[in-house]
């Protein structure tokens, strides 16, 4: 089969299943507080913002739901030794007031071929979004102006609390005994 028949079927099998799905995927998309658009490729089944801007309501939410905000990605070793410890905090606090959202700044060429797989192979069931923007010095400081820029970084915050971490977790309790303290 020529190459141009193997991208057109699969092209044609991509738009038949966005519009089957279309609908749930972007109920499964949204988050409080960011629209669930996805300015990149409408069959993801997670948003990807072009822009900071796009998602900084969630920096801001002041409900009575305690927030983990994670900035990683596929090619950051210490940010994929810990993601299990996020995975395991979702599963475990599934019941409380707990929103576990896993940022990635995975580049916007590396969505498809790099992002997208990694989610799915790791049945990751935490809210994740895909951020291209990397344009991070005009945006770091909104989300904590200790950020140096490396990553991980996690944020967890509430109406009453916020606690910035500017490296990986050691281990899962670490990152138990703190999201605890703000529940």
């Amino acid at each position: 089969m020529s190459r141009f028949r193997i991208l057109f079927s699969i092209s044609i099998a991509c738009l038949l299943t966005l519009f089957a799905c279309s609908s749930s995927v972007e109920k499964e998309a949204s988050t409080e507080g960011i629209a669930a658009e996805n300015t990149t490729k409408p069959s993801l089944a997670f948003p990807v913002y072009e822009s900071f801007s796009e998602i900084a309501p969630i920096f801001k939410e002041q409900s009575d739901t305690t927030y983990v905000i994670n900035f990683w990605a596929t090619w950051c070793k210490p940010c994929v030794k810990e993601l299990p410890y996020f995975e395991a905090l979702h599963d475990q606090f599934s019941g409380e007031k707990l929103k576990v959202i896993l940022v990635s700044l995975d580049f916007k060429k590396d969505i498809e071929p790099k992002l997208i797989p990694f989610v799915e192979e790791h049945k990751l069931r935490s809210n994740v979004i895909a951020l291209t923007d990397h344009k991070y010095n005009e945006w770091i400081d909104q989300v904590d102006p200790e950020w140096g820029g490396a990553i991980p970084v996690t944020v967890v915050y509430n109406s009453k609390k916020r606690q910035f971490v500017g490296e990986s977790f050691a281990n899962q309790d670490q990152l138990f005994e703190l999201v605890k303290e703000l529940l």
